[in-house]
């Protein structure tokens, strides 16, 4: 019998009522093994209204109450981490240590959501005026909502629904609906950590769901994970409909190799961080830049470790790389491989032939490795968002670095040098929201912020860390003047001296 999996609203198992369902699929082996029910309007109506009932009183509970159920949610999660990674594996295809370091990585979010409590702390200012004391506090939104991708669905939800809640907002997931049931496992954990029903709910579908969350009066903020066009289209579409919006698109990731660099360390930072995941993220490296005389040396190491990559099940533990989400998506990254030599690049590796013996209708493709790849090239514009790495050449830094930076695409970047005048130059000079210096992949821990600039990022806040906060908060500003007992009535003596 095919799994079903429905929606989560006021703290249970809602049915989906819309008649409309959607496949998901194992990549491994291309089977519909699951139906996803797809939200009408009415359905997304009802997880708003359940958030908004319960934000009256949510909003006015204590940081100790918030915090005691998140610690708790905390170690439900540490306890269940294998369970949940096992849910990626099996809709997503990632390898289980992959899944196992996604859902590692939404702890540490978790982490700064149960410390909320000095982000949340406000300023005072005494004796502004003869006794005027100037407060700035913070309080919640009321009912938010995230919108999250397929590549990485336990974290990505775990980048917002965590801080929201804990600022004391209600919170409204969409998940991707290639990949489900990570959402709703969580949801499950919530509640058996004594979150109050209707804090947390989930719905599935489609642009349907997508659009009355946009519209939807009583949700006050959208945090969106996605390609650049969407993100642009939640961007304008949500501020239109007088919503706060952090919407984080596509990414087009650089890694500069300069001369003098360890090229073995660079060749293992680029293999890993370009086929990790199967390049199904958005801080993948797509694109190195070998600067001066190093690019074959470089070329020829990367290719000897991509070589050995073993591509198989996610669920088979000598797998290092598994499937892409979908047979569509496969055929999308297999034909900027097919058209590359035709746009001048040199094709050193060609993994579009790729498959597994035994799960032949898997959505299988191999390393690709492309090599002296012109700008021009649709390879090197698009976001691929697979296994395919470009590597570019230059005689200099300051080419290197104006390749970078005429991007469209300002997410991640990474140097690798010995020089620390050199990489200390590139990260004042580069145009990009998060940089590694001799670090392939510089996502953020959990206490800063992460984000990108120019086409990756259409909102004034990055996710989690004290932008998180901000994003789920806003500011108040309280003037206050007490008179001084010693000004009471005539009559009344309250045993202050009148020495002012």
């Amino acid at each position: 019998m095919t799994k079903i999996v429905n929606h989560w609203i006021g703290g249970k198992t809602a049915e989906g009522a819309s008649g409309t369902y959607g496949p998901v699929t194992n990549p491994a082996t291309g089977e519909v093994t699951t139906k996803v029910a797809f939200a009408s309007v009415e359905e997304v109506d009802a997880a708003v209204a359940a958030a908004k009932e319960a934000f009256l009183s949510w909003g006015q509970s204590s940081l100790a109450t918030r915090t005691s159920i998140l610690f708790r949610f905390r170690a439900l999660l540490d306890a269940h981490r294998d369970e949940i990674a096992e849910l990626i594996t099996a809709e997503h295809g990632k390898v289980h240590s992959d899944a196992l370091g996604e859902v590692a990585r939404g702890l540490e979010i978790v982490d700064l959501a149960c410390g909320i409590s000095v982000q949340l702390k406000g300023e005072l200012s005494t004796q502004v005026a003869s006794r005027v004391d100037v407060a700035s506090i913070r309080q919640p939104l009321g009912v938010v909502a995230g919108i999250t991708p397929f590549n990485f669905p336990a974290m990505v939800p775990m980048w917002m629904f965590p801080l929201a809640i804990a600022c004391g907002n209600t919170f409204v997931l969409k998940p991707s609906e290639k990949d489900p049931s990570a959402s709703i496992r969580l949801a499950e954990l919530l509640a058996e950590a004594g979150l109050p029903d209707g804090v947390f709910n989930v719905v599935h579908g489609d642009k349907v769901a997508v659009d009355r969350l946009l519209e939807h009066p009583d949700v006050k903020a959208v945090s969106f994970v996605g390609s650049t066009p969407i993100a642009r289209y939640i961007h304008t579409t949500a501020s239109a409909n007088g919503k706060r919006v952090q919407a984080l698109g596509g990414a087009k990731n650089h890694m500069l190799v300069l001369p003098d660099a360890d090229l073995d360390a660079a060749a293992d930072a680029a293999v890993s961080a370009a086929y990790g995941s199967a390049g199904e993220r958005c801080m993948a490296i797509s694109a190195v830049v070998a600067v001066g005389a190093i690019g074959d040396e470089l070329v020829e190491k990367i290719r000897e470790r991509a070589e050995k990559i073993k591509i198989g099940p996610g669920d088979d533990p000598t797998s290092e790389m598994g499937p892409l989400i979908t047979k569509a998506h496969r055929d999308k990254v297999a034909s900027y491989v097919a058209g590359a030599a035709d746009e001048g690049a040199e094709v050193v590796l060609d993994g579009t032939g790729y498959t597994v013996d035994g799960h032949e209708d898997g959505h299988w493709i191999g390393i690709s490795l492309l090599d002296r790849v012109p700008t021009s090239a649709k390879a090197y514009q698009d976001e691929i968002f697979g296994p395919v790495l470009c590597v570019l050449r230059t005689e200099t830094y300051e080419e290197a670095l104006e390749i970078v930076n005429s991007s469209p695409f300002g997410n991640g970047t990474a140097i690798f040098t010995r020089d620390g005048g050199a990489a200390r130059r590139f990260q004042l000079e580069v145009e990009a929201g998060m940089v590694g210096v001799n670090v392939p992949i510089p996502v953020p821990v959990g206490y800063h912020s992460f984000g990108g600039w120019k086409d990756s990022l259409f909102g004034d806040h990055h996710i989690y860390g004290n932008d998180g906060t901000h994003f789920y908060t806003r500011g108040k500003v309280v003037t206050t003047r007490w008179p001084d007992p010693a000004d009471a009535p005539t009559g009344v003596d309250l045993g202050f001296p009148r020495n002012h």
